[in-house]
């Protein structure tokens, strides 16, 4: 794919282009944490978003998109967001790198990648390819930390989308065979060594989304705010669901409303789940961690009420089959993917029953999705 988007831009502009690649992202564990300031587990994959720049001595920037097959052109010193439109990353980089006080001239730029549709995070991944390329470009001093927060600044004012730190924050400091325990308080983490040995990581996409993704979103933010509200009359020195002990689930049960404590019993547990997730892989106990996805998922589905249908028959299914470790939804729910953990040599005969129970069950046609733990964004030589 690197020489693909070289080449477009050799054949569209005739320079030599600057190449910067960008990855998707999982997260191991650790869903719905991040906006109680909790614990997240990312990975940065091999799968991303390769980007060619180069500067054009003109007062526009011209793009090309290689995935959809068109051009944008937009004036360096005024533009504007165009509602939906694949523009909006760049701009919206280039909007954040501009506010920060860095000087930018115009530029060409063609981009593409190969993650799929499927909640591997392609737009975190593209916002930070540009950023990183254009920081390269204009030989500008901007720390990873620094291009993590104006990717998503840019996604939240130019693309619409209220994304959290951990989809550009993984695409930008992934390491090889490494996870990021990361804090969403201090946006600072650990580097945690991960050897799955002989098993592998593989993603189902359900394919589908429901509508009620969005609303029901707002209305589990909402209620956990609720919660900590309520808390503070318990714990004072509490801003997030983030400061509650685990331990202290029961008296958390007798302070909230039948309602609101199976939401908060989830972020409270779910944070302690990714740190006991972390010591498991850092021992090598993947046993220990196929259990917490379980218990993730069962959060996720029964406490949190972000599942749905398809990812609890795609999970449920996959616990029974051989050489299964752990099955759970990632993301925010609703569709999108499982991730498993499956024991190389049962890997084919996995897909095989999954792909057909699925699409007897939903009359839908499953696809896999093989990911690793890879580095994150970089310039090409």
């Amino acid at each position: 794919m690197k020489d693909k988007i070289a080449q477009t831009f050799r054949k569209l502009f005739a320079r030599e282009p600057i190449v910067a690649f960008a990855p998707g992202r999982i997260n191991l564990i650790g869903e719905h944490t991040d906006y109680q300031e909790g614990l997240v587990f990312p990975a940065a994959v091999k799968q991303g978003i390769w980007v060619a720049i180069q500067k054009n001595e003109l007062p526009s920037c011209r793009l090309y998109s290689e995935d959809f097959k068109e051009e944008f052109v937009f004036d360096i010193n005024s533009f504007s967001p165009k509602k939906g439109h694949w523009a909006n990353y760049t701009m919206g980089v280039v909007s954040q790198l501009q506010q920060a006080g860095y000087k930018l001239e115009g530029f060409d730029l063609v981009f593409g990648g190969n993650i799929p549709a499927s909640g591997l995070s392609s737009s975190a991944a593209l916002s930070v390819a540009i950023g990183t390329a254009l920081t390269e470009l204009f030989k500008l001093t901007i720390t990873k930390k620094s291009i993590v927060l104006y990717a998503q600044k840019a996604e939240h004012l130019f693309a619409g989308v209220k994304c959290g730190i951990m989809d550009p924050y993984a695409s930008a400091f992934g390491v090889k065979d490494r996870a990021l325990l990361l804090d969403c308080r201090s946006n600072t983490h650990f580097e945690v060594e991960v050897d799955f040995g002989d098993h592998s990581l593989i993603l189902i996409n359900s394919k589908v989304k429901h509508n009620l993704a969005d609303s029901a979103y707002n209305k589990r933010r909402e209620a956990c705010e609720a919660s900590v509200k309520i808390l503070q009359a318990t714990y004072p020195d509490a801003t997030t669901l983030r400061d509650i002990p685990v331990k202290d689930l029961d008296k958390v049960e007798q302070i909230l409303s039948a309602e609101l404590y199976p939401k908060a019993k989830h972020v409270i547990t779910e944070i302690d789940r990714v740190n006991l997730a972390s010591n498991a892989l850092h021992a090598g106990d993947l046993a220990a961690f196929g259990n917490l996805m379980k218990a993730s998922h069962r959060s996720l589905s029964i406490d949190f009420e972000v599942s749905c249908p398809e990812l609890d028959f795609l999970a449920e299914q996959s616990w029974k089959l051989p050489g299964v470790i752990g099955s759970r939804m990632m993301g925010g729910g609703f569709g999108g993917c499982t991730i498993n953990l499956v024991s190389n040599e049962q890997l084919e005969n996995f897909q095989s029953v999954m792909y057909s129970s699925y699409k007897q069950a939903f009359k839908i046609e499953a696809d896999f999705i093989p990911v690793a733990l890879s580095e994150g964004a970089g310039i090409l030589e």
